[in-house]
């Protein structure tokens, strides 16, 4: 008869080696999908419960941070996501592409004005414009900017086609530089163009 304690340990280990370390990436993302800490926190601690629960399902060797966002994403689109309002309709159609640089750029002598705008806005008033995207461009913003996963990735995390992923980041990335300029214009960055 084999002793369960010693796979017990080992498994706390292995879980604790492999996804334990991604905990901060988690809660990051989570506080931008939550807006919330207590319930960013919550997300977290669901995502690693479950993780921990299913660890044996993990397989070694494969991308753990990936797995993860995918369980935390997983929760909160079944959970938290339909316990909040219903997603906003946007309209990103009516937003030219490369709005926020092409203004930056006819009112600057510099050479980048993208490079000019984010050297003076400050990290919460980007947290801000992020967290204002509706959540299916923002579930894409959060993963490909700010945790660096690739399209595949993220298409597997959120369970996703990778032409929709793309889709999302680019209308994502339209809606987010039209707050950053409106927020530009707002604090004196840059100026209205008159009609």
């Amino acid at each position: 008869m084999t002793d369960p304690q010693p796979k017990s340990t080992e498994k706390r280990a292995s879980f604790e080696r492999e996804a334990v370390p991604h905990m901060d990436a988690l809660y990051r993302t989570a506080l931008r999908m939550t807006k919330q800490e207590n319930d960013a926190e919550d997300l977290v601690q669901e995502t690693m419960v479950k993780a921990y629960r299913f660890w044996d399902k993990f397989e070694p060797g494969s991308n753990c941070r990936a797995w993860l966002f995918k369980i935390m994403t997983n929760i909160f689109i079944n959970d938290y996501r339909s316990k909040s309002r219903t997603p906003a309709s946007v309209d990103v159609d009516d937003i030219d592409e490369n709005y926020l640089y092409g203004q930056l750029a006819a009112q600057s002598e510099d050479d980048n004005p993208e490079q000019r705008l984010f050297a003076k806005i400050f990290d919460e008033d980007v947290r801000k414009a992020i967290e204002e995207l509706p959540d299916d461009f923002r579930l894409v913003v959060v993963l490909s900017f700010l945790e660096g996963f690739a399209y595949q990735e993220i298409a597997e995390i959120l369970d996703l086609q990778l032409g929709t992923v793309k889709s999302r980041l680019h209308r994502g990335r339209k809606l987010l530089q039209k707050r950053l300029w409106d927020y530009a214009v707002r604090n004196g960055f840059a100026k209205e163009q008159s009609s």
